[in-house]
């Protein structure tokens, strides 16, 4: 039995690595339409990014897209940055807790693929239906 007092939470490193490892588990052509996308891990979302989300509980937003989408690129010629996909660690580690259901690579993967389902210019509706389709 584990008692998890000498345990640490995963660290900001740790989540980068499980972020690659569920990257690098997608499947082809996905992973090559998502490729040049920056994936990057923080504790939290900043208060900029809760203000613009009319969020005021920073351990409601697990993950988030910020990029143009490739289906307007074309149409709206190079992107000035590339797109990023955000990872929040301690809402994620929130929802593994709650959940304990599921593995923390799991929903580290969840989170991911949902992003980078908006980076292929998805909704929520949208991403949501595919998710409930499986």
């Amino acid at each position: 039995m584990t008692t998890w007092t000498n345990q640490l939470a995963p660290s900001l490193d740790d989540f980068a690595r499980l972020a690659r490892e569920a990257f690098d588990a997608l499947p082809q052509p996905f992973k090559g339409l998502a490729g040049e996308v920056v994936i990057r891990v923080d504790d939290f979302a900043d208060d900029e990014t809760l203000a613009a989300m009319d969020m005021e509980d920073p351990f409601e937003l697990t993950g988030l897209y910020h990029g143009v989408d490739i289906g307007r690129r074309d149409s709206m010629g190079p992107a000035a940055e590339p797109s990023r996909i955000f990872l929040y660690r301690r809402p994620i580690l929130d929802e593994w807790c709650e959940r304990g259901d599921v593995g923390l690579s799991e929903i580290i993967a969840h989170v991911l693929i949902h992003e980078i389902g908006h980076h292929f210019g998805l909704d929520d509706d949208q991403i949501h239906d595919i998710e409930d389709a499986d």
